[in-house]
């Protein structure tokens, strides 16, 4: 999209050169020959950079810069004037100016001008999605097991082309990290990356964060709020919870992924963005769709690639990796010095059924580095409830996958026991997908 740019003077002559030099270096154009008339025209689409005329008959450049502040205060604003003086430069800083250039003006100069403040302008957008926690919080620790091995490879084919991603997997599984893996494997990594739980808001709160709003569009919309979608143009949008989503939100986020243009609440202006769509969900979006409470055209705008992360439960190799990754990690954010983990506790570790998954793995593991001291985290450092897990009695000759496996059929034929022999209500007591189980059925050869 071409930077949009308000020029503001209240000369003719000078608004059509100023016009053809910035029409010329490839940007939008926005004529405005008064103060009013430019705050009319920031109200309705706010430009991305506002040249300003500082001697101009009614408002003047420092009063108009005034009240653009009062609502736009990070709108990149161009003092422009042929009254130039070390003066004037001051005041107009002090007010709020990012930069001030003097008529007769040189192209050169004007160019140089324009690309450094729209350069800073989307800088300072994109420093608040571009912040992330220190310390590896969000680095991707996969684990050893050929499922997770699979997955990644995946991801990482997924992630080069544009197609959208659909997570599945249970709550706790990981769906957040691995989509910031996918954007960072990207050709987007540069750009922002943007989290929207769609289960966290009520719908008219979700509509204003995801589309923004205009100005008085509802009661305390006191000023134009641009959305998440917006500003993580260039970049990838990551929605939480997707199937949450109020089916009026459907109807606009389907015309997102058709179009890759919307509106904002209460405006008429379709705004165009380039966005990479990832969507996660721990519900089965194939049944909401059949029940009516999510849209069919949107699922399969959606489930172009899509991954299930599978519960720890079914990957019981890679819990060592996780509790030694989370054991250093939280040891460097307390200042503590934790060496290992004892084998008696690792065991435990293995054997717990971890219904909150990787969520509940990490909890732990940081509850135990808090109340102890090191240099091992020991059982006693465990919750009761993992303590008091049991592993798995398989015999020790037989190898490490097969005891796996072993234990998988085991958990996997009692609930179907249980259930009596009903699959879609031995995956609900699982917490699995009915299409996961129905793999592992087959994988395990469990008729």
């Amino acid at each position: 999209m071409s930077s949009k740019i308000l020029i503001v003077d209240d000369e003719p002559f000078n608004l059509d050169v100023l016009e053809q030099e910035l029409t010329d270096l490839g940007y939008a154009v926005v004529r405005a020959s008064d103060g009013a008339q430019a705050l009319s025209e920031i109200d309705k689409l706010p430009p991305e950079l506002v040249l300003l005329d500082y001697l101009m008959p009614g408002m003047n450049g420092i009063e108009v810069l005034h009240a653009i502040r009062k609502t736009h205060k990070d709108l990149p604003v161009v003092i422009v004037t042929a009254h130039g003086s070390i003066e004037l430069a001051v005041e107009a800083i002090k007010a709020g100016a990012d930069d001030f250039i003097t008529k007769p003006f040189d192209p050169e100069h004007l160019a140089l001008v324009v690309k450094k403040n729209l350069e800073r302008a989307k800088l300072r957008s994109d420093v608040e999605f571009f912040a992330e926690e220190l310390g590896g919080r969000h680095r991707l620790v996969a684990g050893n097991g050929e499922a997770m091995r699979r997955i990644v490879t995946e991801a990482r084919k997924a992630a080069a082309s544009k197609a959208t991603v659909l997570l599945l997997g249970e709550s706790g599984t990981g769906k957040e990290l691995f989509a910031r893996s996918i954007h960072n494997w990207s050709d987007r990594r540069l750009k922002p990356f943007v989290a929207i739980n769609c289960a966290g808001l009520a719908k008219e709160l979700l509509e204003s964060e995801l589309f923004g709003h205009e100005k008085g569009a509802f009661t305390g919309a006191h000023q134009l709020k641009k959305g998440k979608l917006e500003l993580a143009h260039d970049g990838t949008v990551f929605l939480d919870e997707i199937g949450d989503l109020a089916l009026e939100l459907q109807t606009k986020l389907l015309r997102v992924l058709q179009e890759r243009e919307f509106e904002r609440v209460g405006g008429n202006t379709s705004i165009a963005v380039d966005l990479r769509i990832i969507a996660a969900t721990n519900h089965e979006l194939d049944a909401a769709v059949k029940s009516g409470t999510f849209r069919e055209d949107l699922y399969h705008r959606l489930n172009v690639i899509a991954l299930t992360l599978p519960p720890l439960r079914e990957r019981k190799e890679d819990i060592p990796v996780l509790a030694d990754f989370f054991l250093e990690r939280f040891s460097a954010e307390t200042k503590k010095s934790f060496a290992n983990i004892t084998d008696e506790a690792r065991t435990r570790l293995i054997a717990y059924h971890w219904p909150g998954n990787i969520r509940e793995l990490a909890n732990v593991i940081e509850r135990a580095v808090v109340l102890a001291d090191g240099p091992e985290l020991t059982l006693h450092h465990l919750p009761a409830r993992v303590v008091g897990a049991q592993p798995a009695t398989v015999p020790h000759e037989v190898p490490y996958h097969d005891a796996i496996n072993s234990y998988r059929r085991e958990l996997i034929v009692r609930a179907l026991a249980d259930a009596q022999g009903n699959r879609a209500a031995a995956a609900k007591t699982l917490g699995l997908h009915r299409t996961h189980l129905m793999k592992l059925l087959k994988a395990l050869r469990i008729t």
